[in-house]
């Protein structure tokens, strides 16, 4: 396994970056493609993701294969092929339509922190997930999702919120994900042994 760097992020073979910034201890899996998109600290995504237009939170965790911001075709033009606005692929006197491709990369996709998103899961353009929500492996999140809510299903559907009632909003105003790396060592080992409810009633 790398060992993870404060200051450059870690990128698997094959990986592709562009246009895009991360924060500390980020990781970039084998073969994925990070496009004008950026991810804040201790985030990571899986081998073959493809992210693009996205801002994604802290901590993030992001598996195999998934698609995030996944860009549209013109389908209300009379094609909806790429020769309309890739045009200089295809001829020697002619631009590509940079007004296509700025309109497409404004409609940001929003991941928040402490997200989960599942093996092979599509979240569209222009959707939120809130921090600490959990998306079903293979789930097309085409709406916006509450902080703490479980998604699954296609189109993906809220199952059950992560936590107890109140417990959530206690979370977020905890924001943990804010404190710095040497708080986050110290604080590891109820990390790992306490619930939320246990962690929140030691730290709040």
């Amino acid at each position: 396994m790398p060992k993870l760097s404060a200051t450059e992020v870690f990128l698997h073979e094959e990986a592709e970056v562009r246009n895009s910034t991360f924060g500390a201890y980020c990781e970039v899996g084998k073969g994925a493609r990070v496009l004008n998109s950026s991810l804040g600290d201790y985030s990571y995504c899986e081998q073959y993701s493809d992210i693009a237009n996205t801002t994604i939170g802290k901590f993030a965790n992001i598996a195999a294969f998934t698609r995030i911001g996944p860009t549209d075709h013109p389908y209300r033009n009379a094609s909806l092929h790429h020769f309309l606005y890739r045009s200089s692929y295809y001829w020697d006197d002619t631009e590509d339509d940079a007004a296509f491709f700025e309109a497409r990369a404004a409609r940001r996709t929003v991941i928040g922190h402490d997200t989960w998103i599942g093996h092979g899961a599509v979240i569209k353009p222009e959707v939120t997930i809130g921090n600490g929500a959990i998306v079903a492996s293979g789930a097309v999140v085409t709406k916006d999702v509450p902080p703490y809510m479980i998604v699954a299903g296609v189109p993906s559907v809220p199952m059950r919120p992560r936590y107890p009632d109140g417990i959530a909003e206690r979370m977020q105003a905890l924001g943990w994900w804010d404190w710095d790396h040497a708080r986050l060592r110290a604080a590891l080992g109820d990390f790992r042994a306490l619930e939320a409810e246990a962690f929140l009633e030691k730290y709040e």
